[in-house]
């Protein structure tokens, strides 16, 4: 996509995080904006950020619920005439080990994680066929081929994603539809701060604690990762690494298939 200048832009999870910032980051090119968010202060927050001028509309959606996605999805194109570029970007994680995590637990994390992105991706799909060239960005993590301890759900739906995303690129390699499967590394969000600890792989630290640490360690802005997540989109990456951590991973995980991840298991397990 040579140019992201009056292209209308679906985006899900847009009231705070890199939803945020991709907004913002899109406006300032001259987007069309449709966003998306179960958080309708959050979101308002958003458009408010936005520059002067901006021509933007705003969804209460739930992603896990497919009905909503779809209505979205005819809203979107009733409201701006089409749709250009759909984001898949709403996640949330539930911790605690496998053993002690109930199925609630993964089905919360996979109805929005994956299907959630299922839904955006299908809901969506028909109108990007209208358009002379259409995008599918679809969120997925470093967590999609390097898994952590402690984290299942969100390893199992991210690597569900990452799949997704793989198949999409195959099945519409000759169409006018581009792919992007986004795999990005520690990034400063609130993904922790919102997340479900069942039980804390360190019970020393508060969830309080354990974002602050989290946010310590992740080396990528959500500012910075936006921007890099739209480069991709307009140099049609079909991969996109997001942060040094991330290429650092899968470096490793690549060189060492599960050997660095059995190592990195057991200092954290061992932590």
């Amino acid at each position: 996509m040579k140019s992201l200048n009056q292209k209308v832009v679906a985006l899900t999870g847009a009231a705070s995080g890199i939803g945020r910032a991709l907004a913002q980051e899109l406006a300032a090119k001259g987007a069309i904006l449709a966003l998306a968010d179960v958080n309708a202060a959050g979101l308002q927050e958003t458009v408010d950020s936005l520059p002067a001028g901006t021509r933007v509309s705003t969804h209460a959606v739930d992603v896990a619920n497919k009905e909503q996605v779809y209505q979205w999805a005819e809203a979107v194109v009733q409201t701006h005439g089409g749709v250009d570029v759909i984001i898949n970007n709403a996640g949330v994680a539930s911790q605690g080990l496998i053993e002690d995590l109930n199925y609630d637990d993964f089905n919360w994390v996979f109805d929005i994680v994956f299907y959630g992105v299922l839904y955006g991706t299908k809901a969506f799909l028909p109108y990007l066929r209208q358009r002379p060239e259409g995008h599918i960005v679809n969120i997925s993590s470093v967590n999609g081929f390097f898994p952590f301890p402690s984290n299942g759900p969100y390893n199992c739906a991210k690597h569900a994603v990452k799949a997704l995303n793989q198949t999409l690129i195959q099945e519409l390699r000759d169409s006018n539809i581009h792919i992007t499967s986004v795999h990005p590394g520690g990034i400063k969000t609130n993904i922790v701060r919102n997340s479900r600890i069942v039980k804390p792989l360190s019970p020393k630290l508060s969830k309080e604690q354990a974002a602050a640490r989290f946010e310590k360690i992740a080396g990528t802005t959500a500012d910075q990762a936006a921007r890099i997540i739209i480069n991709g989109i307009l140099k049609n990456k079909e991969r996109l690494l997001v942060g040094k951590d991330a290429y650092v991973l899968d470096l490793l995980t690549r060189t060492f298939p599960q050997g660095f991840s059995n190592l990195v298991g057991r200092i954290m397990l061992r932590e």
